[in-house]
């Protein structure tokens, strides 16, 4: 096949694959071996960026865009008139090593369209992965996304050659799922979620005795939810994420805002599209329950069912509950410090540290990188206490905010002032 026609395909099948953001390739240790290429140890992929900073590239493409179902929140689904395009095989495998040699990516993330039926799709994702790994010796890091409804045998195959597995799970709740993808069912996205989870706790049983088990899935698996679509509130989202993160083991839940592609009245209108803020104050609630030891019914429900898109929701929590402060940073346990408004685990495990030594202060906290801007209206440290502790919710979120917005301005200014 000509040049062209291959760098045809790219264009199209590329720009189709950027409505998937659940990439990413934390957890992966996957050495190079026999002289072989790539290797994806410490890497991630996808334009994404790990722990210390580094962006990360990858080959991110669709097998196919043709469809067999008609989703409406979908751009590929068959009744969209848009140009259509298919890889073969080879021609993935190919694409991925000529860019590997290139330095242009560091792996694969590989969707793909379901056309004739899942397990003829997913048949031919595992062959791409499976030809990377036999034939090229590739140890290059990839990303496979599940078809739903895929067979059992097939989402086994697909963990032995790929580093990460994930199956989007599209529409929070399954009514929503109902209303605007009618053709397919809940169950078709699960079962292989149960599938790879089963998998990946056996491959780590079995490890722990036989040292040579062949890898599985050693990324995990991940999945997404398209945002704004149907009228779920943050409530029910988060809701459904936790579900997902305790119940099929997931790595990561990722939220994509809707992006209008076509006018149906089960779908928000056209330049409706959802705020890139609210998913921004998704991602921070996910990091706080994951991490900081919150619980969903603390920061959403019956009565807060949305996020406060003004402010972050660790903040919006602290000004719902003034009674627990202040707290003294020099006596308060693990747990309270991790719930102060500009204090992250790694200021709050520098205080633990800290205060075995002496009784901290204003001075030490900054040299820790505490944000005080915010963190001062919620504690005390071995200072003079703060002038004001009798200020109202609204009045320290006034406060705060026009801190921010002065930020910006001076830094605004100063960026300006670097052309000028």
């Amino acid at each position: 096949m000509s040049f062209e026609r291959i760098r045809e395909k790219l264009n199209i099948l590329a720009d189709a694959a950027k409505y998937d953001v659940s990439c990413s390739s934390s957890g992966s240790k996957r050495s190079n071996t026999n002289k072989g290429l790539g290797d994806s140890s410490g890497m991630g992929i996808c334009h994404s960026y790990t722990e210390d900073g580094r962006c990360v590239s990858l080959l991110k493409i669709l097998l196919t865009n043709y469809c067999i179902f008609d989703c409406a929140y979908c751009v590929t689904r068959k009744s969209n008139d848009i140009k259509r395009a298919a890889f073969k095989i080879q021609e993935v495998v190919d694409l991925t090593i000529n860019f590997y040699r290139r330095n242009y990516i560091e792996g694969l993330f590989l969707s793909s369209g379901i056309f004739k039926n899942p397990d003829y799709t997913m048949e031919r994702l595992v062959a791409v992965a499976k030809k990377l790994r036999l034939e090229e010796n590739f140890n290059g890091y990839i990303h496979l996304k599940s078809i739903p409804g895929a067979s059992d045998e097939l989402m086994r195959e697909a963990g032995l050659w790929a580093d990460r597995l994930s199956v989007n799970i599209e529409v929070p709740t399954i009514s929503g799922l109902k209303l605007l993808a009618p053709d397919k069912k809940h169950e078709d996205f699960t079962k292989p979620m149960l599938k790879v989870k089963t998998e990946i706790l056996q491959y780590q049983a079995e490890k722990k005795v036989i040292k040579s088990t062949p890898k599985y899935a050693p990324a995990g698996q991940s999945t997404q939810m398209i945002i704004g679509a149907t009228g779920e509130s943050d409530k029910d989202i988060m809701y459904s994420a936790t579900h997902y993160y305790r119940k099929y083991h997931m790595k990561r839940v990722y939220y994509s805002g809707y992006v209008p592609v076509a006018e149906d009245n089960r779908l928000p209108a056209i330049g409706t599209q959802v705020p890139m803020l609210r998913e921004n104050r998704l991602y921070q609630t996910d990091w706080l329950l994951r991490f900081y030891g919150f619980s969903v019914h603390e920061i959403l429900n019956d009565k807060h069912p949305n996020l406060d898109v003004e402010i972050d929701p660790k903040l919006s929590w602290a000004l719902r509950n003034l009674h627990y402060f202040p707290i003294d940073i020099n006596t308060a346990d693990k747990h309270l410090l991790a719930r102060v408004p500009g204090l992250g685990m790694k200021s709050v495990s520098k205080i633990l540290k800290g205060r075995k030594f002496r009784k901290l202060n204003w001075d030490h906290l900054k040299k820790i990188g505490v944000a005080l801007n915010r963190a001062k209206y919620f504690i005390l440290c071995d200072s003079r206490y703060w002038e004001r502790k009798d200020l109202q919710a609204a009045q320290i979120k006034g406060m705060i905010l026009q801190n921010s917005q002065g930020k910006f301005r001076s830094t605004h200014s100063a960026q300006l002032s670097l052309f000028n």
